[in-house]
């Protein structure tokens, strides 16, 4: 099995026990909103636990599975700053829409979802051979 589907189905797996046992979608977006909230320590432990088991998985495969981003600053500031309008704008992010809407089956979700990843490879061609 490889890192990636082991990671996949890690994530699966939180989100349904999130959902079993607290009732709430897996959304990080929305996490990351309610960490002012009273009752919010579940959010940080699972906030935390992301970047935390990605390093674990380097630290155990030898291999990093952290990078560091080619674009600078700026770049990156501006991109960090367009997720969080799109994520205000799709009502949720990739991971709440695409993990636990579809799971769900949500047809705003995969309205969302394909949405996501038609403008993910559109961007992606761009930065390629347009700019």
């Amino acid at each position: 099995m490889t890192v990636a589907l082991a990671g996949g189905a890690l994530i699966g797996l939180a989100a349904a026990w999130l959902m079993a046992a607290n009732g709430r979608i897996a959304g990080i977006s929305g996490m990351l909103g309610g960490l002012l909230s009273a009752g919010a320590c579940w959010r940080a432990a699972f906030l935390i636990g992301l970047p935390v088991g990605a390093v674990l998985v380097g630290a155990v495969t030898g291999r990093p599975v952290i990078g560091v981003p080619e674009a600078g600053g700026g770049l990156a500031l501006l991109a960090g700053l367009l997720v969080g309008a799109g994520t205000a704008l799709g009502s949720g992010c990739t991971s709440g829409h695409g993990v636990c809407g579809l799971a769900r089956l949500s047809l705003r979700s995969l309205a969302a979802t394909a949405t996501f990843i038609a403008v993910a490879a559109l961007v992606v061609w761009a930065m390629r051979h347009a700019v």
